[in-house]
């Protein structure tokens, strides 16, 4: 094996190691382990649009997310989806059913051209067997998951649309807000029916409660610019509409 080759080689598993390290669930391994876990990585990509996996499929093991973004929903039996989660860089995708043995809880689409790393269900399982301080981390992770759906559940179960609407322009507006109080405005890049597919509802009644919300004076709306005039009133409405 030559110089050149063994460099390359060298440079992918510390790219693969960097991509691992900024991950919730491989963040705290040693250089060594990462080194371990960097060799089972594969390295994949996937087209904006297509899919990483369907809900109720096989699950053989997790992605980490190098770069794109994905989205992980639920859909019925009329095509209505659930938006469960959206990843960025960073992230771990399809880490519940490794530990469970069930199939993908729900299907994963790339919202933009994305890169990621495979790994197989049996290493992961391995290498929780060899390193229990791993093994406790990942059972966080689970755990953490479980109280975001639960919150999930608590949004879509006790809030009607034009709050859940508000939490996710809130959630946008905290992208960009400083720490002074005060208006804050920032470009809506989905169109009404993302959102919609995001707050688990349909355009037409995203589109009405935008309007209202900017009626009653919680946001300005100029094309696809929205302003926010005071987080905390719009925090407010959500919780005592």
């Amino acid at each position: 094996m030559t110089s050149v080759v063994i460099e390359m080689l060298l440079e992918r598993t510390v790219s693969k190691s960097a991509a691992l390290r900024r991950t919730k669930l491989f963040s705290g391994l040693s250089e060594a382990e990462l080194a371990r876990i960097s060799g089972l990585a594969v390295e994949k990509h996937f087209a904006a649009g297509s899919m990483l996996f369907f809900a109720g499929e096989e699950a053989d093991g997790l992605l980490v997310l190098i770069s794109g973004k994905v989205r992980a929903f639920q859909q019925n039996s009329e095509g209505r989806e659930q938006v469960m989660h959206v990843d960025t860089a960073g992230a771990t995708i399809g880490d519940v059913p490794i530990f469970d043995d069930g199939p993908y809880p729900a299907s994963a689409i790339a919202e933009e051209d994305t890169d990621a790393l495979f790994i197989r269900k049996q290493d992961i399982r391995q290498f929780c067997l060899e390193h229990p301080h791993f093994a406790l981390r990942a059972l966080k992770l689970m755990a953490e998951r479980v109280r975001k759906h639960a919150g999930l559940v608590k949004v879509l179960s006790l809030h009607e649309v034009g709050q859940r609407l508000a939490l996710f322009l809130l959630a946008e507006a905290n992208k960009f807000k400083s720490p002074a109080s005060g208006p804050v405005t920032f470009h809506l890049e989905l169109s009404n029916h993302e959102i919609a597919i995001r707050v688990g509802s349909v355009r037409d009644v995203v589109s009405r409660a935008l309007a209202r919300l900017q009626q009653e004076g919680f946001i300005e709306v100029k094309k696809r610019e929205i302003t926010v005039h005071d987080c905390k009133v719009l925090e407010r409405y959500v919780k005592n509409p």
